[in-house]
């Protein structure tokens, strides 16, 4: 209730009628003898006691996952499933070839990648559906703790031949681009519109008329005709090397990030999410 604000949205998250949650919510304030949800408004909202009672559940959620993982983990080879989610930019990148060696040197471990958008990806991690979620942007998230793992850089990409190839351009040339925009929730495309906001502008300005998904959509519209478009460099090093796609620089706009490791806030991480972050890390900085 107090992530969803809404006894429908928290019924169908549990799978159960929205009349049976009100009644378990009725039952524990009853049982505790004070009101944990304040109901007046549109939304529901967490009172103080509400909000106590929410952080500490966490924290016993927490403590019991870290337990539960330490009695999991066994002496000796890595065995188990390790499910990691990734954002496009960082699953085309470099993880594929991550987890492959990753596995291959750990024979008896499954592992499984799912690849979504940054914003659902940290969700799942949110919900514990997936241990560790790699992103292109931090979004801020009570339930998610993030921290660094390798920089990367964002650039204009244009068929070969657009006037914009190999040039440095403004915000205002690229109307003229036409500009295709990954979607909303795409790590790269928050990137871009924060550094936008920074120079004082806004998104809308740049007069994008293609939204094309994520950052495949995007590469094999551009490399079509169809327009220029912002994406990871180590996404289309290939086909700048083969001349497939030409770069572009964009004046006063800075677009290196940093790809992050999302885990639940509080969660230790199995032995084989430790373990891949440690591998991938070292075999970076190579």
């Amino acid at each position: 209730m107090v992530e969803r604000r809404s006894f429908s949205d928290a019924a169908q998250r549990l799978g159960v009628t929205q009349p049976a949650v009100s009644q378990q919510v009725r039952a524990l304030e009853q049982r505790l003898g004070t009101q944990l949800l304040d109901r007046s408004g549109r939304r529901v909202e967490p009172t103080e006691a509400g909000l106590r009672l929410y952080r500490g559940a966490q924290r016993m959620l927490q403590l019991e996952d870290q337990l539960l993982e330490e009695l999991a983990q066994p002496e000796g080879p890595l065995q188990g499933t390790l499910e990691i989610g990734a954002s496009t930019g960082p699953a085309a990148i470099v993880l594929p070839l991550l987890l492959c060696e990753f596995q291959r040197a750990n024979s008896g471990l499954h592992v499984a990648l799912s690849v979504s958008d940054t914003q659902s990806v940290v969700d799942l991690v949110a919900e514990r559906r997936l241990e560790l979620g790699i992103v292109g942007a931090a979004r801020r998230h009570r339930s998610v703790a993030f921290e660094p793992f390798f920089r990367d850089e964002v650039i204009l990409i244009c068929p070969p031949g657009h006037a914009f190839a190999g040039k440095t351009v403004t915000l205002g040339d690229l109307a003229d681009g036409p500009l295709i925009l990954m979607q909303q929730g795409a790590g790269v495309r928050q990137m871009v519109e924060d550094e936008l906001r920074k120079s004082g502008r806004k998104a809308r300005e740049l007069e994008a008329p293609l939204e094309l998904g994520l950052q495949e959509s995007v590469r094999s519209a551009v490399q079509a005709g169809y327009g220029v478009s912002f994406i990871s460099r180590r996404a289309v090093d290939g086909d700048l090397a083969a001349g497939t796609l030409v770069e572009a620089r964009v004046k006063g706009l800075d677009l290196a990030r940093e790809i992050w490791v999302a885990r639940a806030a509080g969660r230790s991480g199995s032995a084989a999410s430790q373990a891949f972050v440690a591998f991938a890390r070292e075999q970076l900085k190579q």
